[in-house]
């Protein structure tokens, strides 16, 4: 059986044919990759209302979420309460953290025409879609955010949605 092994023949054409099919590959990659051909691009829905948020860890062992435009207190997540958010903020630090940024710079809290809400790290550009963990994580940051009127018009934090400027 030693010798069968060691006197193996392949085909000549056998080997013309693999080289071909590994070439048309490459081939096929590199001309998507360049011209956009054969790709698929989706695209995304229509946002209705976004929020700036920062998420801080109180003494006490709550996290504390405030508005990034006039740190107004939004919630106060309490030991044992919305193991979720506490989930996803602690591994979003965590990326921070590797890319040595501190937590001063703000979330996006975004909801979208079609129910969909994302969780946005401006800094380091992750996004996580929280539709994709069930309705009941979904609710934990949904109730972060003030209820939407159905209006079709984006609105921020940071933004002024009567168009008019603040008083003082």
């Amino acid at each position: 059986m030693s010798e069968a092994a060691h006197n193996l023949n392949v085909p000549k054409g056998v080997l013309i044919a693999a080289a071909a099919v590994v070439l048309f590959t490459i081939a096929a990659a590199a001309t998507t990759s360049l011209t956009g051909i054969g790709h698929s691009k989706m695209t995304p829905p229509a946002m209705v209302e976004s929020l700036d948020l920062n998420f801080e860890d109180s003494p006490d062992g709550a996290v504390l979420v405030y508005r990034s435009a006039d740190r107004q207190l939004v919630a106060s997540l309490q030991p044992g309460q919305s193991g979720f958010v506490r989930v996803v903020m602690h591994g979003m630090a965590r990326e921070r953290q590797k890319s040595g940024i501190g937590s001063t710079p703000s979330f996006q809290l975004a909801r979208y025409v079609n129910g969909q809400y994302t969780l946005t790290d401006p800094v380091t550009k992750k996004v996580i879609d929280l539709n994709a963990f069930g309705a009941d994580n979904l609710r934990a940051f949904a109730q972060l955010m003030p209820a939407g009127d159905g209006a079709d018009q984006t609105t921020s934090n940071n933004q002024d949605p009567t168009g008019k400027g603040a008083s003082k």
